[in-house]
């Protein structure tokens, strides 16, 4: 999370860094000590041994971080002439931006201290807005359960998302869930 004196320089996006395996705080680290805009979400787990119980910091995406720059400038070969980077998520076009309300979607439920977990896929489901509580105004698909709502908040390019248990009186429809590759198929409701 470094140089956040030109977070939203207007010429600039979001993009996902694919990591080597195990890389992402050496290529954060370094991203750092360049002074490139980043973000590495980080989460804690305990891990036990024979001996003893370790809590270690570990990253929220496996093999991904996130980079804010200018796309056809030379910052992107900075970034990826760095140590612990494979490349820039993208399409045979090139790199492809992520929407900066995904990004700080994360960083606003990280921020907060809530309870989340990791989901691999993208769930299909009712697309809502929060309208009460720390996470107002955030935008996610509402995943019921037969005992709790929980908002799953997704950063698609990378088909990774996160979710945090809510009340679904908190939140409020805003249509159905779009995603290019569902094109054609009707969201689900998932009760």
């Amino acid at each position: 999370m470094a140089a956040e004196d030109n977070y939203h320089a207007l010429d600039t996006s979001w993009f996902a860094v694919w990591t080597r395996s195990r890389q992402e705080k050496v290529a954060a680290a370094m991203l750092e000590a360049l002074g490139v805009p980043h973000f590495l979400p980080l989460r804690s787990e305990v891990h036990r041994w024979s001996d003893r119980k370790q809590t270690v910091t570990i990253p929220l995406f496996s093999g991904y971080l996130f980079v804010r720059l200018n796309p056809n400038k030379d910052s992107r070969l900075r970034v990826l002439n760095l140590p612990g980077i494979a490349g820039l998520v993208g399409s045979q076009a090139g790199p492809l931006p992520i929407p900066d309300s995904e990004i700080e979607n994360i960083r606003t439920v990280i921020a907060q201290k809530m309870q989340y977990s990791t989901y691999p896929e993208i769930p299909i489901g009712n697309r809502v807005r929060v309208v009460r509580g720390s996470l107002a105004g955030i935008e996610g698909t509402l995943l019921r359960t037969q005992t709790d709502s929980k908002l799953v908040l997704s950063i698609e390019l990378i088909q990774q998302s996160i979710a945090v248990s809510i009340h679904a009186s908190d939140v409020e429809p805003i249509g159905p869930r779009y995603s290019p590759t569902l094109q054609g198929n009707p969201a689900v409701s998932i009760a």
